[in-house]
């Protein structure tokens, strides 16, 4: 490869990934501040449906060019002619802190991917004498993007290519994408912005009993990926049914208001991490997954914004509690696997997955992972969160799905 090609792609990267770094480092900052308010303010709640429609009409009148959000990111890798607009940047991480703000329940990870690949091809745009390949400037995004939200460098990596179901995959491609993801998680250290951080105190012994436990949970999160999957889509479409685009969320808000006030469910608004930290350490509701599913689904796909990962997260730790009381291997061990299995089903990125739950968990629980998220992959359906994403030879070979 020319090595003046080789010194511009890591140039850019470099700049992308700093740039894109401090900005998902305020974005986790201002999340933490709005978080904070909302849990000292909780009539804040009943304005909802006012931020819903505050969504609606910004992204109906201003937004259009980038509503599809992670889809869109996914549709310029395979088309390098769309353009990702700038103007991505500053609405979803202004529509994700409102969301989060009034207590919709949504996470972070679809508004760093979208901030990521919107700068990163901005910044190609105004420094096009660069000359970086379009594909490699989403691989850049994505990773930096990832990185410095969750601090799973190495996971970040992986995931840019993975969740592109590795096409035309590269070593070179891999390489670019680990040097973003890590000057981006250095960079985004930097701000100190707080990562939450996850403890599995036990390993079990490993014999057939515990092989056997493993790939049987795999399987009920693989399920529980699906029917998250079937459920956002499911209330996506009886949305659509609402014409104007910005009563979407506002009936949406209204919902979710009677919703969290009639059930008494306040604790699943926002991120839920104090409920994530809970089930690795102590017996929690056997509902709270479910609960999670269709919360999280009734706000994202009624149009509001932010991401589905920190929710899947919460839905898998959530369901490997509950397992805990039937299976007898370690309740946190459990939720570790579901924190990580559930997210690899719905994603369809078993291989990112299972190395997230090794730099968040430990090495040395890495054929658990494996096992485990590579299981909830095969079970998960033919079809994750990103409609627009392609699906990976072995899916459709087991799914007999077309190309």
């Amino acid at each position: 490869m020319n090595t003046k090609k080789v010194i511009s792609d890591f140039l850019f990267a470099l700049l992308a990934s700093s740039i894109i770094s401090s900005v998902s480092a305020w974005f986790l900052i201002s999340l933490n501040v709005v978080t904070q308010i909302r849990e000292y303010n909780n009539y804040i709640i009943f304005g909802l449906p006012i931020a819903g429609l505050f969504i609606g009409l910004l992204y109906h009148y201003y937004g259009a060019s980038s509503v599809k959000g992670s889809n869109l990111v996914l549709e310029t890798y395979k088309i390098p002619d769309i353009k990702i607009p700038f103007l991505m940047t500053p609405f979803i991480f202004l529509t994700s802190i409102v969301t989060h703000l009034f207590g919709g329940s949504a996470g972070r990870e679809g508004t760093a991917v979208q901030m990521g690949a919107s700068i990163s091809d901005t910044l190609q745009s105004l420094f096009h004498k660069l000359s970086v390949k379009k594909n490699l400037i989403i691989i850049i995004g994505i990773s930096a993007g990832f990185s410095s939200v969750f601090g799973t460098p190495l996971t970040a990596a992986v995931f840019a290519l993975e969740v592109l179901a590795f096409k035309q995959f590269s070593f070179y491609k891999f390489i670019v994408s680990l040097f973003s993801a890590y000057v981006a998680y250095f960079i985004c250290e930097l701000w100190q912005p707080g990562h939450t951080h996850y403890h599995i105190a036990e390993l079990p012994n490993f014999n057939l009993n515990t092989i056997s436990y493993v790939l049987l949970v795999g399987l009920l999160f693989g399920l529980c990926a699906f029917i998250f999957s079937s459920v956002l889509n499911l209330i996506s479409k009886l949305f659509g049914f609402i014409s104007y685009s910005p009563f979407r969320p506002f009936v949406g808000g209204i919902l979710l208001v009677i919703i969290f006030y009639s059930f008494n469910v306040q604790a699943y608004q926002g991120l839920g991490i104090p409920m994530i930290q809970n089930a690795f350490s102590a017996t929690i509701d056997s509902n709270s997954f479910a609960i999670k599913i269709f919360l999280t689904a009734l706000t994202l796909g009624s149009g509001f914004k932010g991401g589905e990962v920190t929710p899947l997260f919460f839905i898998g730790a959530t369901l490997g509690n509950t397992l805990s009381l039937f299976i007898p291997l370690p309740m946190a061990f459990l939720a570790g696997l579901g924190f990580v299995s559930v997210f690899a089903g719905a994603t369809n990125t078993p291989l990112a997955c299972a190395i997230m739950g090794m730099e968040l968990f430990g090495w040395q629980f890495g054929i658990y992972m494996f096992l485990s998220c590579f299981i909830a992959y095969l079970f998960s359906g033919k079809q994750g969160i990103y409609s627009s994403q392609e699906i990976s030879f072995l899916k459709r070979k087991l799914y007999s799905i077309k190309n």
